[in-house]
């Protein structure tokens, strides 16, 4: 039995969310939300709010435990990339790519 919960075109680089799903993995959902509430990244206010998502999940649609949850997986893949000109010196212009993600946290119960 698993829950899942995802998170689909967040405005975060992909790179940047790994970096923190990668605190999270494997982890206890209480100690998971503890790393999320007090690491300094931009990332962690959105996935904070999808673990919190996906124990909810676990509890109302699965009668799961919440004591016993931990993140099972988690996982970013990249959505679409926004592409923005950023203007230059002597009429030149610069692309500038506006990376989105899609996240996907799993989580189970510890038997």
């Amino acid at each position: 039995m698993e829950a899942r919960a995802h998170l689909r075109y967040a405005r975060i680089s992909p790179r940047k969310v790994s970096v923190v799903l990668d605190l999270i993995r494997n982890q206890p959902l209480d100690k998971a939300l503890a790393i999320l509430q007090y690491t300094p990244k931009a990332a962690c206010e959105p996935l904070l709010k999808l673990v919190k998502s996906a124990a909810a999940n676990a509890e109302n649609n699965h009668n799961m435990d919440k004591n016993s949850l931990y993140v099972a997986e988690c996982f970013v893949t990249p959505g679409p990339t926004l592409k923005r000109i950023r203007p230059r010196a002597q009429g030149r212009a610069y692309r500038v790519l506006k990376r989105t993600s899609h996240v996907t946290v799993v989580l189970k119960e510890k038997e």
